[in-house]
């Protein structure tokens, strides 16, 4: 039988939730904090749970993470009274099976709860069954949620021979991934070719991806193979996919149709069975939609997309990177391993990473290059710019002083405020005009404004709803 959690501070919503999972014969259990909640699933087996968003003790937005982790993984379906789409977007981005409103029908609700209990028993039968050897993942370190659900696309790419999309911020790491999917297909045995689309000269690319014949053009003293046939029966990796000129857009989209090109200066066409897998750190989608990157290229490309998540929101491997890059850099230099006292993983852990795990090794690879012969790691030994970012973050803002304003009440004696109501009072105004300052500074860019504010998005979507901040889409 099923098991259901429902975790809602709205009783009546938990009577209601209730009967409709028990008329499907599941059984249901309830509470009414997040922190009951957590106790309960982390002590007993769970199928699925109903998240509400809005709790007494906390965001069920920031609950969403830890809920995959627990023994059981419940599949998690958020339900809420205050329906929001960015809020929909984060939770579905964090796992999340579902995200309904309160005033969703029974039908739409039972058909949710249906649907997450057959897709769990799905997965539970295929793992079951799953002989599979281990996915091969060289260099990729961490083991949160948000890395595991890559490494589940790079699993199900592998075995196929569909093109691949990798996109996410400079530094996260997308030719490991390009190359883990090519490790873990029927290709390995092959080359595996990188094309850096944004290093090589508008004039020169073609040349080079589609080879020459000896005279084709000045200079050309001898016929050259190109990319695309060094990549047969392997994988052709186009990094800086973004950067492709236009023209050659059109060409390459015939090649990867056809799997056929014709070298420049050649009068024959060759064939060529490549694997397509890109990379792009840009939003092609903008792209098309401003007439820089070709829509029909970008429906071919993206058969497979993995969407890379930054550093900042998996923390939780900041440590594990921190020691496996810390010891690698160590052994390659003949440096003893060091230690890391716990103040340098708090400062790591504190740090946003705008450069992401290539910035992390980066800065190791400075910081122990300055404690050659120190055996222990602490905050000081770190760069000067991490270090004053994450000072800084941790000063509170400042609230501007506002003079109360003299008033006389109903019997015209002299009247004050008190002093907790105006604090009350500034704190709320100075709360709002940030967040105003904060939106209007970002352009209303949700994740730059908690990269700059070091607000969670679900502790930034409760506090704009607080303060009646609507966003302009």
């Amino acid at each position: 039988m099923a098991r259901i959690l429902i975790i809602d501070d709205d009783h009546l919503m938990c009577q209601s939730l209730s009967l409709v999972a028990r008329q499907e014969g599941y059984d249901v259990s309830s509470v009414h904090t997040l922190g009951e909640g957590l106790e309960k699933a982390t002590t007993e087996p769970f199928d699925v749970v109903f998240l509400d968003v809005n709790m007494p003790d906390g965001n069920g937005l920031d609950f969403l993470s830890r809920l995959p982790r627990l023994p059981s993984s419940p599949e998690v379906i958020i339900i809420t009274g205050y329906g929001d789409p960015n809020g929909a977007e984060f939770a579905i981005k964090w796992g999340a099976w579902d995200y309904l409103e309160k005033g969703a029908s029974v039908k739409e609700i039972t058909l949710s709860l249906v649907r997450a209990l057959q897709y769990r028993e799905q997965k539970q039968l295929g793992s079951a069954s799953n002989d599979e050897a281990p996915l091969k993942r060289d260099g990729i370190i961490g083991n949160s949620i948000r890395l595991k659900e890559c490494l589940e696309l790079v699993a199900q790419a592998a075995n196929s021979d569909s093109s691949v999309l990798i996109s996410g911020e400079t530094g996260t790491g997308k030719e490991l991934f390009a190359r883990a999917v090519h490790q873990n297909s029927t290709r390995s045995a092959k080359n595996f070719v990188v094309v850096d689309c944004a290093a090589i000269p508008e004039n020169l690319i073609e040349g080079m991806l589609f080879g020459h014949e000896k005279g084709a053009f000045t200079n050309a003293d001898q016929a050259r193979e190109g990319l695309i046939y060094q990549a047969n029966g392997g994988t052709l990796f186009l990094d800086e996919i973004g950067e492709m000129p236009l023209a050659l857009q059109k060409v390459f989209l015939r090649v990867l149709q056809e799997h056929r090109f014709r070298p420049l200066g050649s009068s024959r066409e060759l064939e060529s069975n490549f694997r397509l897998v890109t990379a792009t750190n840009r939003n092609l989608d903008e792209m098309v939609k401003n007439d820089q990157f070709r829509s029909d290229l970008l429906f071919r490309i993206s058969t497979f997309a993995i969407e890379l998540p930054p550093l900042r929101e998996r923390p939780e491997d900041i440590k594990v990177l921190a020691r496996y890059h810390t010891d690698r850099i160590c052994e390659h230099y003949g440096t003893p391993t060091k230690e890391f006292s716990p103040d340098f993983l708090k400062m790591l852990a504190s740090y946003s990473w705008p450069g992401n795990v290539r910035e992390l090794v980066n800065a190791l690879e400075r910081t122990i290059a300055a404690t050659r012969f120190e055996s222990m790691l602490f905050p000081k030994h770190l760069p000067i710019n991490l270090r004053i970012e994450v000072t800084k973050n941790t000063m509170k803002h400042e609230i501007p002083e506002t003079p109360p304003q003299q008033t006389l009440d109903h019997n015209g004696s002299l009247s004050f405020p008190h002093l907790h109501e105006l604090r009350d009072t500034m704190y709320a105004n100075a709360e709002k005009q940030y967040l105003q300052d904060l939106m209007a500074l970002t352009n209303n860019n949700i994740a730059e404004a908690c990269r700059i504010s070091d607000l969670s998005p679900s502790r930034l979507y409760a506090l704009l709803k607080k303060q009646g901040i609507h966003l302009q889409r």
